[in-house]
């Protein structure tokens, strides 16, 4: 800038010094006044650190609490009438009655057979208490007994199950099984969830799951709009192998059953609070080695990289941490200078004490 300035607006000394002519004392009083290289200029903002209220963002979907598809485990001809899909059932309502066909004349049968058996062992043993039948007779009965009486209890049992009853409360997701269908064992009589409570199922990555923990507090927002609350219940321990992200739950209460399973859902879940920087997104810059940072301006007025990491975004800026409890971040023109250079700072906001 001096030699241009030389050379435009002094060129008649410069080309009498060039040629050897002598230059006067008023030439060189004019080649001295040309004025020196100006501070670069910055814009810097005094930030001291605060508490940042960090959460985890998640998205995902409701699901049932529970969920199970009750299956007949014998074979037979249903003779109920069906219920309707989206039907309240309580604990121990029944879903779903087959025909007992020829299994009530088995049962009699066992009881017939299991009397009989009790008569002949109470013989066995008053002969025995009188010496006039052995003790191998004896337990010869007492086990024709105990068999006929396992006889009796497999064919309640085999009754028992002619009837599917409805394990929890819950909502039929399915209808019944139609009257006349046959169900072999295996069929499904129907398919029951359990909506209230519902959870919230999400996925964390591994950078974020060691800032969560069991019965954190957890708000979720649906697609529809509805805001519900609850607590972390559960994070995996294994990772999916395909995406290496851990599967986490919210539970929330839903006694009215309003919502359904299958809904998207945005979590955010309370995790341990950081101290960090509130500075515009446009103080971050990079390092020549790429790292992530800002350039701030130290006691000496002179400029300074301080590598610091993002905890969140704000509608404000972005949140900052891994920075001093107090910093002079360069948040207009930390682009145009570089670490060690002296600038001359003009402040935003409330400039720190001193340094007005």
């Amino acid at each position: 800038m001096a030699f241009m300035y030389a050379f435009i607006m002094e060129r008649e000394a410069l080309m009498a010094l060039a040629s050897g002519a002598a230059v006067t004392p008023e030439d060189e009083a004019e080649l001295g006044a040309v004025e020196p290289a100006r501070v670069m200029r910055v814009v810097a903002q005094h930030s001291v650190a605060q508490p940042v209220e960090s959460a985890v963002t998640l998205r995902g979907r409701t699901e049932a609490a529970r969920r199970v598809q009750v299956r007949a485990e014998t074979s037979g001809l249903v003779v109920s009438e069906p219920l309707p899909r989206g039907s309240e059932v309580a604990a121990g309502d029944p879903l779903c009655e087959l025909s007992g066909g020829v299994r009530s004349a088995q049962l009699a049968e066992a009881r017939a057979r299991l009397a009989e058996a009790e008569v002949n062992l109470n013989a066995a043993e008053r002969l025995s208490d009188e010496g006039f039948a052995s003790q191998t007779r004896v337990l010869s009965a007492r086990a024709a007994t105990q068999s006929a009486q396992a006889a009796v209890d497999a064919a309640v049992e085999e009754l028992a199950r002619l009837v599917m009853h409805a394990p929890f409360d819950g909502i039929l997701e399915s209808d019944t099984a139609e009257m006349g269908s046959l169900l072999q064992p295996g069929a499904v009589c129907a398919t029951l969830i359990k909506l209230d409570p519902i959870r919230l199922v999400g996925f964390v990555s591994e950078r974020q799951v060691d800032r969560l923990e069991i019965g954190a507090l957890a708000g979720g927002r649906l697609a529809s709009g509805r805001e519900v609350m609850g607590n972390v219940s559960f994070i995996s321990r294994a990772a999916d192998p395909e995406t290496r992200t851990f599967r986490v739950e919210v539970t929330v209460a839903n006694e009215d059953n309003a919502i359904r399973e299958g809904q998207s859902a945005e979590m955010l879940i309370q995790s341990e609070g950081e101290v960090g920087h509130l500075l515009p997104g446009s103080a971050l810059t990079l390092a020549d080695d790429g790292v992530l940072g800002i350039r701030a301006v130290d006691d000496a007025g002179r400029v300074t990289f301080l590598p610091a990491t993002m905890l969140r975004d704000a509608a404000e800026g972005i949140w900052l941490g891994g920075l001093p409890d107090v910093v002079d971040a360069i948040v207009v023109g930390q682009e145009f200078v570089r670490e060690g250079v002296e600038v001359e700072v003009t402040w935003r906001g409330n400039a720190p004490e001193g340094r007005e």
